[in-house]
């Protein structure tokens, strides 16, 4: 004798949805959205580059090692 006929199932649980998937999309759609990138190691060799010449030019720069 069956005392339930009645099966019960859940849905499948996302273990990356914390119930702001709906506001992250959104937030990508935005006009002013960013996205991070991965710079190559000549893009980052370059931005530094500029920054050491900017840092430089400040007048108290300076440097512990005398090349």
């Amino acid at each position: 004798m069956r005392m339930f006929n009645r099966k019960v199932s859940f849905q499948k649980h996302d273990p990356l949805d914390d119930g702001l998937s709906d506001a992250i999309a959104a937030e990508k759609n935005e006009e002013d959205a960013f996205t991070l990138v991965d710079p190559s190691g000549e893009e980052l060799s370059k931005k530094w580059d500029s920054i050491v010449k900017d840092a430089k030019k400040d007048p108290n720069w300076f440097s512990f090692s005398k090349d």
